[in-house]
């Protein structure tokens, strides 16, 4: 017979034996993820390593660490991934200085909370004294002689959440600094017919509080080619036809 036959003929090679699994090995594994987890969470949750041992607070002037850490409320020894988060940021954002605050843990033993605190932006005549308020109208001190540094305004009714001081507030953060060093008073008594009177004489007549942008960017191109003087005029209630006189 010949050899191409014999080959042809010749039993196919026996697969080769699969690997098994070892039970053993595959139980010990699983046995080690969980006394790791197990030991995770003890650490995390039930013991005295990772817990708060104390609260550091940054970005403070007016308001006192001792105020914000009694707001945040987080007791020494309570574990740091079970303080939350959100809710004392919320606690430390209620007092009445503080305009917004973040709450980060520490590891392994801190709370970190930091604190934006309310800035001054406008001086409010209240009787015999001037009331520094933010944006929002948010009382943050008071002077018995009128603040050199932040424009007086004019409103009428409640000043703390006031839809007109929050204009004249916008006027001031979007104002240049060519406008802003002479603004003197802004009357926001009309929403819908602001003015602001400037230390020179000069008047602007802003409008309403739409397009304060706007109106700030044209009234700087005005300012630059027609220099405020007394009684000069610059009606800026509507951007695109924005005069002097």
């Amino acid at each position: 017979m010949s050899t191409d036959q014999d080959e042809a003929t010749a039993p196919a090679p026996a697969p080769a034996a699969r690997t098994r699994s070892d039970p053993w090995k595959v139980a010990f594994v699983a046995l080690l993820v969980v006394s790791l987890v197990c030991v995770v969470t003890w650490v995390l949750l039930g013991s005295r390593l990772l817990v708060v041992r104390g609260v550091t607070v940054t970005g403070l002037d007016r308001v006192s660490s001792e105020e914000v850490v009694d707001a945040v409320d987080v007791r020494t020894g309570t574990p740091l991934i079970r303080v939350d988060l959100d809710r004392s940021a919320a606690r430390a954002e209620s007092l009445d200085l503080v305009e917004s605050a973040t709450v980060k843990r520490g590891w392994p033993a801190t709370l970190r909370v930091e604190v934006v605190e309310r800035r001054p932006l406008l001086a409010i005549r209240v009787g015999e004294e001037y009331r520094l308020v933010d944006a929002d109208g948010v009382r943050i001190e008071d002077s018995s002689t009128r603040p050199g540094t932040h424009p007086l305004v004019r409103v009428t009714g409640e000043i703390e959440g006031s839809d007109a001081v929050r204009a004249a507030a916008e006027i001031v953060e979007q104002a240049p600094d060519s406008l802003l060093a002479q603004i003197q008073l802004i009357d926001a008594t009309d929403t819908e017919a602001i003015s602001v009177e400037l230390g020179n004489g000069a008047l602007v007549e802003w409008g309403d509080p739409e397009r304060t942008r706007d109106k700030s960017e044209i009234l700087r191109v005005l300012m630059r080619e027609h220099p405020p003087a007394e009684d000069r005029v610059y009606d800026v209630g509507t951007p695109d036809l924005a005069i002097v006189r």
